[in-house]
């Protein structure tokens, strides 16, 4: 991406749809397992939209199966990690330590009280946890794909 250009799937609000599934997560405690899966097809159908878009670019700067293949690749990688596996799991475990958390200090709180505060802490972690994985991402890929990749 040239630089000062604005990435529509990373530099707007839309980056956000890739953590619909952090919001399933958030929720797990309170809705069915339905609807926590259709977070994950949320989040899901935003990497691939992603990545398209890039293999996308790709080709019609380039147009080589290899630079193209290879640009598909990390941003499937990236979006993968950065915006399905690694915040999932991370606001997951939030939830599920909250819970245990709050099911031992607070056992007079009714359940449905202590499952909507373990809601709260999911929803709040998640800003706190965009730029970090999104980074972190960033420099595991340069460390590691990109390197491998680079021509």
């Amino acid at each position: 991406m040239p630089d000062g250009e604005v990435d529509f799937f990373r530099d707007t609000w839309v980056r956000y749809l890739g953590y619909a599934n952090e919001v399933g997560e958030s929720f797990r405690s309170m809705v069915p397992l339905r609807v926590v899966q259709a977070s994950y097809g949320v989040a899901s159908a935003y990497v691939l939209a992603d990545t398209v878009d890039k293999s996308w670019k790709m080709f019609k700067k380039d147009g080589r199966p290899k630079k193209v293949l290879i640009e598909t690749g990390d941003a499937l990688l990236w979006q993968t990690l950065a915006s399905v596996v690694i915040p999932g799991y991370a606001i997951n475990r939030i939830c599920h330590y909250s819970q245990k958390f709050f099911s031992k200090n607070f056992r007079k709180v009714p359940l449905s009280a202590r499952n909507l505060m373990t809601v709260g802490v999911g929803l709040a972690s998640i800003p706190f946890i965009v730029h970090p994985i999104d980074n972190s991402v960033t420099l595991l890929m340069n460390l590691t794909y990109r390197r491998w990749v680079k021509d």
